[in-house]
């Protein structure tokens, strides 16, 4: 896993986050419900701000080391663009919200209690809370309108960056919010993405069980299914990870009837990591089966270690 695929995820899950945070935000400014320590969480100078997190990321990830531009970073520069200004201008939002629920009360409390030749200075103070009053409902529209073309360019990198898998099994998790944050049903998203939702599905399944994940991936093989049909790779895919969640669960005589099952259906050479892990796990089964048919499954276990080796480089490379 690069730390470039692993980074993109943070900045989607951030940015889904920062998004749903921002809109509520709003919606609560607009019924006047909204206090100021709120706003900390989505826009502060550090860590603890949604968006301060989503603008370090993003310039960590994105900006050219040497300084250097480059072509094929455009989409993620504008990216990156849209993200900082987005910051600033919640920035703004906060600075306002403060001056206009913070700092006004406490100057109509002073000005309650001060004498005649403080009001020239209280004038001043009033014309700058007004001034904030308007510039607020000015920061929403015009925070609003940039959240939606930054929602529209993440969408530019989702396509771009399709054969992230780890992206991918992110928004298969937080399917709901990516449907909300995008405003459209969830497999629509992902056909936008994949070409179609099913293909999503299964590139979600096949980083699922890349990493060990058997269980989860056998779920996405199901989803794909669900809408692609009983497709062969998704089939054959789907054995591998029922035998190996079994091989997890200590189910050993359905791990092997499973892992049979997706080497007789000839596993291309790009599933050879997978073979890796069978072989593994099928070779360690005579260690740990117990009962009254260990004995067979342990023949059977030996048999089907026999197959699994030439697929194997791990196997080839204990047998050099």
């Amino acid at each position: 896993m690069g730390a470039a695929e692993s980074g993109l995820v943070d900045i989607v899950r951030d940015f889904l986050a920062a998004d749903q945070l921002m809109r509520s935000l709003f919606a609560r400014y607009r019924r006047s419900e909204l206090r100021f320590e709120e706003v900390a969480e989505l826009a502060g100078d550090g860590e603890s701000s949604v968006l301060y997190r989503l603008k370090e990321r993003c310039h960590a990830l994105f900006r050219p080391r040497d300084g250097a531009s480059d072509v094929r970073m455009r989409r993620e520069a504008l990216f990156d663009l849209a993200v900082g200004s987005l910051f600033h201008e919640a920035m703004k939002f906060r600075e306002n919200l403060y001056q206009q629920t913070v700092y006004g009360p406490k100057v109509r409390a002073l000005r309650s209690a001060a004498g005649p030749d403080s009001d020239e200075l209280f004038r001043e103070f009033e014309k700058i809370l007004s001034a904030a009053s308007v510039r607020l409902d000015e920061a929403v529209l015009e925070t609003e309108a940039l959240l939606h073309q930054t929602r529209e360019q993440l969408r530019v990198l989702l396509v771009a960056h399709r054969e992230n898998g780890l992206v991918t099994r992110y928004l298969v998790e937080n399917a709901s919010l990516a449907a909300e944050v995008f405003v459209e049903p969830f497999d629509r998203l992902l056909a936008e993405i994949h070409g179609d939702a099913a293909e999503g599905y299964a590139l979600a399944a096949r980083s699922y069980l890349a990493s060990g994940y058997f269980a989860e991936g056998h779920q996405a093989l199901d989803e794909a299914m669900a809408r692609a049909g009983e497709r062969v790779d998704l089939r054959r895919l789907a054995a591998y990870a029922a035998g190996m969640a079994a091989y997890l669960g200590g189910e050993y005589e359905h791990a092997l009837a499973r892992l049979a099952e997706w080497l007789e259906a000839r596993p291309p050479s790009e599933e050879s990591p997978f073979a890796d892990l069978a072989w593994s796990a099928v070779a360690r089964i005579h260690e740990l089966v117990e009962g009254p048919k260990a004995e067979e499954i342990t023949r059977r276990a030996a048999e089907l270690a026999r197959r699994l080796a030439p697929l194997s480089p791990r196997a080839r490379a204990a047998a050099a």
